[in-house]
């Protein structure tokens, strides 16, 4: 086999396990969850740097149950995006938890 041959076999190769870790998981839909328990209040430490955005805490539907998920700075992978908090949508059947996402403002 050429040099190009298989460089051509290897690049292929290299591409599919690429992708094999790009699936993504169809969402949990979550039969009517109970209400959600208060907000949390969040005490927001001062940013780390001028660019970061304060991602919020948020409760996640966690093996029959809610968990406080804490929230923490991040920076935009892209300059001037917003975080758009995630959320529930009702779904046929129940509920699914959008996650927040990064949008151009």
């Amino acid at each position: 086999m050429s040099w190009h041959a298989l460089r051509g076999v290897v690049m292929g190769l290299a591409a599919a396990l690429l992708l094999t870790g790009c699936v993504v998981a169809e969402p949990v839909v979550v039969r009517t969850p109970p209400p959600l328990p208060p907000p949390q209040v969040e005490v927001v430490p001062g940013a780390p740097g001028p660019a970061y955005v304060w991602v919020a805490g948020h409760w996640a539907w966690r093996r029959g149950g809610y968990v406080w998920v804490p929230g923490y700075w991040a920076v935009p992978a892209t300059p001037g995006y917003v975080w758009t908090p995630g959320h529930w949508a009702p779904r046929p059947g129940g509920y699914v938890w959008v996650e927040g996402r990064w949008r151009v403002r």
